[in-house]
């Protein structure tokens, strides 16, 4: 009998503490005057080889999941975080060493965003943003700052680049998973320093490393949003998108692309980069959109280093040698901001996955709900100011709002 309570008591306790350390959780309700819907989009780019699978005669497949503004719908059906959250939170498991039961919880969270939502007939049309992941992530991973943005008006178009993101399965139901960042950071990192030999990946030499290729894929989707647009067949946006206000945004491996498209592609007008060293050509011919760079301070990133790893003092002095580079020679004028106490992870939803996470180091000392706010108020400023010719004060100089940030404008 008592062995049974004991072990009973013991279930009770784990039970407990795996709902606790690891949280059904919420994301913060966004404050703009829209409500939020969500569709997902699948295209086949048949002019370009899929370059990271293993049949050379694939071609180049894009997972695009949408926000954008709609009405309140009572009793709304909210769509899940994670499509294919199984197969993502193992592939995210596998990535990164972890117990695959340790991400599961996250099948069971939802978002704030409708499924299939009408578009709001508030406008007549919505300038357009494309988000962008980091390296092992997915569309979903910046939820926080993609569902703002679509609140404040804004169609915002996430995607999952095959090859780079942690899980991706086409429309013809071929998957592609995440390689092992010891295979994968050398072709990010050729695009920075090019070096010899020249990385390789299924045969294939990569001496521009693997950012341009992933740039192609930003204008392969602009291409296709301007005729779905014209056209259809996505009825939700057709004839809705401003296709003369477009911006990118995106964070890590995400904010090289992003940079690399802008430099690339002339139909992106405003560009928002977040805490990543920049791609060589990017930084010697520099960029003509106004842009604005989010990153930390050299301290914050020892401080990652010692309680998390990585951020070598090489991998702090090219971030900040080569944001800041970009920077000082805008050609459209631009914003530099240092947020302290903020780790890399803070950029993303991940430090709502779990509170443990900043127990054992991996997310700054900064509050995250402070870190998403900081970042929500300069990404909706800046995306205001640069396509809707919106006045925006926060952007005038150092706003007594966010004391701590280091601020800078030209």
């Amino acid at each position: 009998m008592v062995v049974a309570m004991i072990i009973a008591l013991a279930c009770l306790v784990l039970v407990v503490s795996i709902q606790f350390l690891l949280p059904v959780f919420s994301f913060p309700a966004p404050r703009g005057p829209y409500s939020v819907g969500t569709l997902t989009i699948r295209w086949v780019d048949g002019g370009r080889a899929e370059l990271f699978g293993d049949d050379p005669a694939d071609r180049r497949e894009i997972v695009a999941q949408v926000w954008y503004p709609t009405d309140g719908l009572q009793g709304a059906r909210h769509a899940p975080y994670l499509e294919n959250a199984a197969k993502i939170t193992e592939a995210l498991a596998r990535l990164y060493h972890l117990p695959p039961f340790l991400l599961r919880r996250l099948g069971a969270v939802r978002t704030n965003a409708i499924l299939d939502a009408p578009l709001s007939a508030g406008k007549s049309r919505y300038p357009l943003l494309i988000y962008l992941t980091g390296l092992d992530g997915t569309r979903q991973i910046s939820t926080f700052q993609v569902e703002e943005l679509a609140s404040r008006g804004f169609v915002v178009v996430g995607l999952d680049q095959p090859g780079t993101v942690a899980y991706a399965r086409s429309a013809s139901g071929k998957v592609i998973e995440g390689r092992s960042r010891e295979i994968m950071i050398p072709l990010v990192e050729q695009s920075v320093e090019p070096k010899h030999p020249v990385p390789s990946l299924l045969g294939r030499t990569w001496p521009e490393g693997i950012v341009p290729y992933l740039a192609e894929d930003v204008s392969f989707v602009l291409d296709r949003l301007a005729t779905i647009d014209a056209t259809g067949p996505a009825g939700i946006l057709a004839d809705r998108l401003d296709l003369d206000r477009v911006g990118v945004f995106g964070v890590s491996l995400g904010g090289m692309v992003a940079a690399e498209a802008c430099a690339k592609d002339t139909r992106l007008k405003a560009c928002l980069i977040m805490d990543v060293h920049l791609p060589a050509d990017v930084v010697k011919a520099g960029l003509s959109q106004p842009t604005m760079l989010i990153t930390r301070d050299a301290d914050t990133m020892r401080l990652e280093r010692r309680r998390a790893g990585g951020w070598t003092e090489k991998d702090i002095a090219l971030t900040l040698g080569t944001m800041r580079s970009v920077y000082e020679r805008l050609r459209g004028g631009g914003y530099f901001i240092s947020i302290p106490g903020i780790f890399h992870l803070n950029f993303t939803d991940v430090p709502l996955w779990s509170p443990l996470l900043q127990r054992v180091g991996m997310i700054g000392p900064i509050d995250p709900r402070r870190a998403f706010a900081i970042i929500n108020a300069y990404s909706v400023a800046f995306f205001e100011r640069q396509l809707l010719n919106s006045r925006e004060p926060l952007l005038d100089g150092p706003s007594p709002l966010y004391p701590e940030l280091r601020f800078e404008a030209k």
